[in-house]
């Protein structure tokens, strides 16, 4: 399909895996809910589909460089050496089926967008269409996708290959996110029903 791209965001092990330092509030839910799961299917029909997919990750370099020292999410990251990139802890969790022309976009804040080559990949390849899917709902997802509004994309948010830290976090994020882009689930995708094909 063209003009589409999906955006896999913050699978990383600090994340989702259990021994990640935020994967303590995340990694339950994630595999209660089988959201890598949910994720590996979506990015299966990508492939059959000859979607492009990108690949989010957040994290900072060894000397923390481009951490914020205001973000009340960002700021004890040097403190705690959490975050830091070339590590097990920013790696993409293993269950992610991360292949070598995939895009990889690198982020420093909660937005894929900001300070990132993530708007160069989506006019390179003609993108109108996004469709993200991504832990947490209530930040990456939920901040993303109202930037991709903004700049005029058509967003999808693949609602159960989302989670957060609670349920009521998830589906408030899902809520807000109603009135911007249109909510599906990775059986939608599956039936064909994506953005009207």
């Amino acid at each position: 399909m063209k003009n589409k791209i999906v955006i896999v965001a913050d699978f990383i092990n600090e994340i989702v895996d259990e021994k990640g330092v935020f994967g303590t509030h995340n990694a339950k839910r994630v595999k209660d809910d089988k959201t890598m799961e949910k994720a590996s299917q979506l990015i299966t029909w990508a492939r059959e589909n000859n979607i492009v997919i990108a690949h989010v990750k957040v994290g900072f370099s060894k000397d923390y460089k481009e951490c914020s020292k205001v973000s009340p999410m960002f700021k004890q990251a040097p403190e705690y050496g959490v975050l830091q990139l070339g590590t097990w802890a920013t790696d993409f969790h293993p269950s992610m089926d991360v292949q070598e022309h995939d895009i990889i976009i690198t982020k420093h804040r909660v937005n894929a967008l900001y300070g990132t080559n993530l708007e160069l990949v989506l006019r390179a390849n003609n993108v109108q269409d996004v469709i993200i899917c991504g832990v947490s709902t209530s930040y990456v997802v939920e901040s993303t996708a109202r930037e991709l509004h903004d700049r005029d994309y058509r967003v999808m948010v693949v609602a159960d290959a989302c989670n957060a830290s609670s349920q009521e976090m998830h589906e408030a994020s899902l809520s807000n996110l109603n009135k911007i882009a249109r909510i599906v689930c990775v059986g939608n995708l599956l039936k064909g029903e994506c953005f009207g094909n």
